[in-house]
């Protein structure tokens, strides 16, 4: 799968607070196009929280059929986390498609991608925190800083964080987009 240029998606989990931000920008080639998209989004009736990197029509596609696996597994996230990496993985249809996502509950964030991947990543001192897209690396690591030296809350160690990305990763801008649970 090809790295996707063009986006931040990073979440944040500290004192049971979990707080997924994204930037606004789609990038085509080399203009921007839009620099107010929403990238993330609420499912499962306001309990899940989900992302994406990737081609737009896809993700969608995507939030679709987790959100129907949300339903057939009693909302549980890792459960329906996997089983729609093996449906992305085997069906000849997803297998095309061309996204990234990141899901969250209050236990959980996980990583998903058409390679069959669901990776939740380790815990980090202060939370937990993953991001994807393009400034990711640059995302995470100001998180993981601020997450073990400060005491600063899940929404402000994302806030500041997007911000340091959008200054250093040119496919992503400052436009914030959050959504909290």
């Amino acid at each position: 799968m090809r790295p996707f240029h063009g986006t931040t998606v990073l979440c944040v989990r500290r004192d049971g607070k979990v707080v997924m931000a994204s930037d606004g920008q789609v990038t085509l080639d080399k203009t921007v196009m839009k620099s107010t998209a929403r990238k993330v989004r609420r499912l499962a009736e306001g309990a899940v929280l989900a992302g994406f990197a990737g081609a737009t029509a896809d993700a969608f596609q995507l939030f679709e059929l987790f959100e129907k696996k949300l339903k057939e597994h009693a909302r549980s996230l890792p459960r329906a986390a996997v089983e729609l990496a093996k449906q992305w993985r085997t069906d000849r249809m997803l297998r095309r498609l061309e996204a990234m996502l990141v899901v969250a509950d209050r236990e959980h964030i996980l990583v998903l991608s058409g390679a069959g991947d669901v990776i939740e990543p380790d815990p980090v001192p202060g939370g937990g925190v993953v991001a994807i897209g393009s400034g990711a690396p640059y995302a995470v690591a100001a998180a993981r800083a601020l997450l073990g030296h400060s005491a600063l809350p899940a929404r402000q160690v994302a806030e500041e964080a997007m911000k340091l990305a959008a200054e250093i990763c040119i496919y992503t801008n400052a436009n914030l987009t959050f959504e909290e649970l």
